[in-house]
């Protein structure tokens, strides 16, 4: 990746949405030079997808935490995983080392929702233990600066 390459992946973290033309007039490319240059970094697999971001405040979940999550002995992390995608508080989920198994981003719609997936991940999920940790505010520095 060069310069040019890394302003592209940075333009396109902060509007998947942007037009080649418009790409391109940002990067001192035409159109079809910036078209092709994104269809490079896909095929690379650099751009692995375009996707909304949705603000859960704005839909409704605005109590966002981080809960570290140990697994009980014999929890498959697949199993855990799987569980995860049933639950739509999850944002996401880190597999990790340490004295946590996990890290899982979640949003809520209040403290009681925060306080029923925390019991729903120990009764259903293979969840032994939780650290929980409410987030105040988040920086986004964006992607491959």
């Amino acid at each position: 990746m060069d310069r040019i390459d890394r302003e592209i992946v940075s333009l396109l973290a902060q509007d998947g949405r942007i037009s080649f033309r418009d790409l391109g007039e940002a990067v001192h490319l035409s159109a079809n030079a910036a078209a092709e240059r994104f269809r490079r970094l896909q095929a690379a697999g650099i751009i692995r997808r375009i996707v909304a971001e949705i603000d859960p405040t704005a839909s409704g979940r605005p109590l966002q935490a981080q809960l570290e999550v140990k697994l009980a002995a014999g929890t498959p992390a697949l199993a855990f995983e799987t569980a995860l995608r049933h639950l739509p508080q999850v944002l996401s989920a880190i597999l990790m080392t340490g004295s946590f198994d996990y890290a899982v981003r979640v949003a809520c719609t209040d403290r009681e929702d925060l306080m029923q997936l925390t019991e729903t991940l120990r009764r259903t999920a293979g969840v032994s233990e939780t650290y929980t940790r409410l987030i105040l505010r988040e920086l986004e520095l964006g992607v491959m600066r």
